[in-house]
């Protein structure tokens, strides 16, 4: 169901920037200090990942595997079966992206209480280029049986989205960037797996109406286009989907009941991502047009985040200028 919480400041442009991966490192901290089975495993980047955080506090509990990600799952894996909670934590194109099948077979098919997180997601991670700019991850995670997928949309958020895979019970991926983005939550905004939640609510008297369905750190774009529409006289909602999987079926379907065309963006490939799993639903319970923005069937490539962002048309002004082609 859509979360009774619309917060209409987020559309002016006086937010914080801050890396949601920095609240990766506070919420694991503070999941740690709620319970003593939480362990944290790195592949030789604790600082890249903010999980440094977690291994000052708590030493006995963190093992450095250095740059060996397949065997950080199997022993993550090890670890979960022996009662711990553990938390491992790369680069999202190396775990998921190198170790998908011990992920697959030591901790999904034992459905083992691991939680997997996919740093530097996306092409914003920028000059690194496309070797490293995991824009496939949420597709191979999302076919993987027993896999819960979240994509936090701020560092509040991603502090929430850790505390609620920690008390979560099976496997569960998470989704973070490397560049500071928007802060579009609050300490109050709800947070729980498999729940959506509305950041914007159209303005009922324009003719044209979209329900904008974005995922991760695209939030804040997806916030700025709505504005951007509402000018042409487009109702936008903007819709916030954290949780990819299990996805709020809920929310998508009171969403195309009030809107003519749903579109969905994403920091990821359009084959296999959110497109796809919102696609996925509409088609089988209420046939619905779904326009999708994100990577086109490419890589990525070197460059500054922003320019990137924009290059691939994901930025604000892309945005609304895709979906006023569609409505108007």
């Amino acid at each position: 169901m859509f979360v009774d919480h619309v917060d209409k400041k987020v559309c002016t442009p006086e937010v914080d920037a801050i890396p949601n991966r920095n609240g990766y490192g506070e919420g694991l901290k503070e999941a740690g200090e709620k319970d003593e089975r939480i362990v944290a495993l790195s592949a030789d980047l604790t600082g890249s990942t903010r999980t440094n955080i977690f291994a000052d506090a708590f030493p006995d509990r963190f093992v450095q595997v250095g740059i060996a990600e397949q065997n950080m799952a199997s022993v993550a894996s090890g670890m979960a079966a022996m009662g711990k909670i553990p938390f491992v934590a790369s680069y999202a194109m190396f775990s998921p992206g190198r170790s998908w099948e011990q992920v697959r077979t030591t901790i999904a098919y034992n459905d083992a209480n691991v939680k997997i997180i996919g740093a530097h997601a996306g092409v914003s991670v920028g000059p690194d280029g496309a070797t490293h700019q995991a824009i496939e991850d949420i597709a191979i995670m999302r076919v993987m049986p027993n896999m819960v997928v979240l994509a936090p949309c701020d560092a509040i958020e991603a502090r929430k989205a850790v505390l609620a895979a920690a008390a979560y019970k099976g496997p569960v991926y998470i989704r973070l960037a490397r560049e500071k983005t928007p802060v579009v939550t609050t300490e109050d905004s709800p947070f729980a797996i498999g729940k959506a939640e509305i950041l914007f609510e159209r303005d009922a008297t324009h003719e044209k109406s979209v329900g904008l369905v974005v995922t991760g750190v695209l939030a804040h774009n997806a916030l700025e286009a709505a504005t951007l529409l509402a000018k042409q006289g487009v109702g936008v909602t903007v819709l916030h989907m954290p949780c990819i999987k299990p996805l709020d079926t809920d929310a998508l379907e009171v969403l195309a009941q009030d809107h003519e065309t749903i579109v969905t963006l994403e920091e990821h490939q359009m084959a296999g991502g959110l497109g796809g799993a919102v696609s996925e639903y509409y088609s089988e319970h209420m046939p619905k047009r779904v326009v999708k923005i994100g990577v086109p069937d490419t890589f990525g490539q070197s460059g500054e985040p922003e320019e990137l962002i924009a290059h691939y048309g994901l930025d604000a002004a892309s945005v609304a200028e895709k979906i006023a082609k569609v409505v108007l």
